[in-house]
């Protein structure tokens, strides 16, 4: 939870601000912030990547909050043109696959969904 805390958060927040919020105000994104952050998330990415080549999860092979903590910004992300980021590393694409296959992830992906919906009207 503390990389996620420090490191991840931090870049995920910038990114969103910028492509999904800004937006709603009718604000112009800053795409250099952007991709300035998501070579920042590859980074972060890679240290999950090798975390996850001994355990199953983030903090060993059972389901965490350090991982759940992730499902609200990754979900987010999945409805961006940055959705494809997570498959140049298959761990952390086979994780997050794991983690989105819970009735209660989609449940708020349908949630989040519904949202977006909503939102495009």
């Amino acid at each position: 939870m503390e990389v996620e805390a420090h490191h991840y958060s931090p870049i995920m927040d910038a990114i969103l601000m910028e492509i999904r919020i800004r937006p709603i105000f009718g604000q112009r994104v800053d795409e250099s912030a952007v991709e300035g952050n998501i070579e920042k998330l590859k980074k972060v990415l890679e240290v999950y990547e090798s975390r996850q080549s001994s355990s199953r999860y983030l903090a060993g092979d059972f389901i965490s909050l350090a991982d759940l903590n992730h499902v609200s910004t990754i979900l987010c992300l999945g409805i961006t043109p940055y959705r494809s980021v997570l498959d140049a590393y298959p761990r952390v694409r086979a994780w997050w696959d794991c983690l989105r296959a819970r009735p209660a992830v989609r449940r708020v992906s349908d949630l989040m969904n519904t949202s977006v919906k909503n939102d495009l009207k």
